[in-house]
């Protein structure tokens, strides 16, 4: 007898990769929320004074080097805990952030990795998305892995993964991020939150111009809601409550060398008088 309740599909094999990290690794976490509203204008600023100098940027490089800079204060957000209890804490942050490519008429979500955000320029950060967006799939590394794993056995490919959780090393070659961010703010989402897949996730909304109160005085201002999604298991709240509190700093600061100074050192960089050669030249990397 015919049944035309339903119909029988297949889950297209550029969606498997994702989908195992996403069962694999964020399945078994323990999930907190915290979400924030930030003011943009300091980091339009940024990017209006950048392009003036022939250098766009977008607001997700920004984001991503706040992020970036923040958690080199906060070890305990790139730390990562293995299938049997231990935790690792990662030497320096590892920017993750979801890339949505087709793949023929299908389409896949990958997740890409930026090194050394903390050190780059909002430049080189601006150029590596650019080349995850616009460049063919197999001319980029990242890319080509995760569509190479996709088309794995399921079974095969769930052990390989398996084996990678376990162990640091291979961990960096499956997922290697510190931190993620989606951001589904071009689609006209206000906020959003994200499994786990890696320690510290945060989920972007667009932004938009809101009404808010600034010394008893209702302006318009440019504001944009981030989310930071954690395994509670590995960080409690109140950290990660301090994390997204200098990541929303930096941003509202457009990363303002004394703010980036006094998160990394613990000083204002007025206060700090001796500087030898080579912490002068982290600093001014980091700051610019």
């Amino acid at each position: 007898m015919e049944n035309n309740s339903f119909s029988l599909g297949k889950l297209p094999r550029c969606r498997w990769n994702v989908i195992d990290l996403v069962t694999m690794v964020a399945g078994p976490t323990t999930p907190g929320y915290i979400f924030c509203d930030i003011d943009t204008t300091a980091a339009e600023k940024l990017r209006n004074d950048l392009a003036a100098k022939d250098i766009k940027v977008t607001i997700t490089a920004i984001l991503l080097k706040a992020i970036a800079l923040a958690q080199v204060a906060h070890p305990e957000s790139r730390t990562i805990k293995l299938p049997w209890g231990t935790k690792v804490t990662l030497s320096e942050p590892i920017a993750g952030f979801t890339v949505e490519r087709y793949i023929g008429n299908q389409p896949a979500v990958f997740f890409a990795v930026l090194p050394a955000v903390h050190k780059k320029s909002l430049g080189e950060i601006a150029s590596d998305l650019g080349h995850y967006g616009n460049s063919e799939i197999c001319d980029v590394p990242q890319l080509k892995k995760e569509t190479f794993l996709s088309n794995f056995p399921w079974l095969l490919r769930r052990m390989a993964l398996w084996l990678c959780l376990a162990i640091p090393p291979l961990r960096s070659q499956l997922n290697a991020a510190t931190f993620g961010m989606t951001s589904l703010g071009k689609m006209g989402l206000q906020s959003l939150l994200s499994p786990c897949v890696s320690t510290c996730i945060f989920g972007v909304g667009t932004v938009e111009p809101r009404a808010v109160v600034i010394n008893n005085e209702v302006v318009v201002r440019k504001m944009m809601t981030v989310t930071i999604s954690v395994d509670t298991s590995i960080i409690s709240l109140h950290i990660a409550e301090r994390f997204l509190t200098d990541v929303k700093n930096l941003m509202e600061c457009g990363l303002a060398e004394d703010a980036v100074a006094e998160l990394i050192t613990g000083e204002s960089i007025t206060s700090v008088t001796m500087l030898n050669e080579n912490e002068e030249r982290e600093l001014a990397a980091v700051c610019h």
